[in-house]
């Protein structure tokens, strides 16, 4: 969460004759919303963009008459308006290698138990555009916008393994200036990037939470759409370390194969994994 910051000497004056400066705050703003937010009050906003007291009021304001956030008179607080989700929506939808992956994926999540998800990088995090949960009472209860962190996700790491080393370089110089444990995450993701140049994808075990392990893969499309990254995760009883490396790894990869062969209208021949007559027996 960022301090507040003093608008430099004139910034509101100047502002008023910026069109872009104006518009760069206003989704500033928007941003400041997560999915887990019902709702933020004007101390919210001012703490998490920085922004100057009298620009929260007058953006807030403005994006209420736009339809891009509503406002409670009764609480005094502000939540998404329908116009921000009609946007979202548009995007989601019109996004094909979210069209196409979520069948594969909610495929992947029946076999598994576990959930399977589809996201990519929103400044150090990466934020779900997909995600598909299996019927399991266990499964993890994440949804589309939720973010995670990218530097002890699977998902995170994974997209991380598959950027050009410049661009990944400068990602992780921001990471390290808020990071506490700077030797422990530049090993992880080291040991991240060997993984993925051996096997294809990452697997974590215990990274972000004790108790989650998960695998993940990235998918760079070719038609030069943003990267995006793949996930399968659950709770350590579910996915044990080795079903991690020996099935469900090679099961991401697999769904990363179909995902590009149906972006090209080609037909499936991804090779299938080893067999196993039962799914969690692999486990043992």
């Amino acid at each position: 969460m960022r301090k507040r910051t003093k608008p430099a000497e004139g910034g509101e004056a100047g502002e008023g004759s910026n069109p872009a400066a104006s518009l760069t705050r206003g989704l500033e703003i928007l941003r400041a919303f997560t999915a887990d937010d019902g709702t933020l009050g004007n101390q919210d906003l001012l703490e998490r963009t920085g922004l100057p007291k009298a620009t929260v009021s007058r953006l807030t304001a403005t994006l209420v008459n736009l339809g891009y956030l509503t406002y409670d008179e009764t609480l005094g607080r502000y939540s998404i308006g329908p116009a921000t989700v009609s946007l979202g929506y548009s995007a989601l939808s019109s996004n094909p290698v979210i069209y196409m992956a979520r069948p594969l994926m909610q495929e992947l999540a029946d076999k598994t138990g576990a959930a399977v998800a589809l996201g990519t990088r929103d400044g150090l995090e990466m934020v779900y555009l997909a995600n598909c949960r299996s019927m399991s009472p266990v499964t993890l209860r994440l949804n589309i916008g939720s973010k995670v962190p990218i530097c002890r996700t699977a998902m995170g790491l994974a997209y991380l393994a598959e950027m050009k080393p410049p661009i990944r370089a400068s990602v992780l110089e921001q990471v390290s200036a808020v990071e506490k444990d700077r030797a422990a995450l530049a090993a992880l993701v080291d040991k991240s990037v060997r993984d993925y140049e051996r096997d294809g994808f990452v697997s974590v075990f215990g990274t972000w939470h004790s108790y989650i392990n998960a695998v993940g893969v990235a998918f760079r499309p070719t038609d030069g759409s943003p990267l995006v990254a793949l996930t399968c995760g659950g709770i350590v009883d579910l996915l044990p370390q080795e079903l991690c490396r020996d099935v469900v790894g090679p099961e991401l990869v697999r769904l990363t194969q179909r995902l590009r062969a149906r972006l090209a209208g080609e037909p499936d021949t991804a090779p299938l994994p080893p067999a196993t007559s039962d799914w969690t027996t692999s486990a043992e």
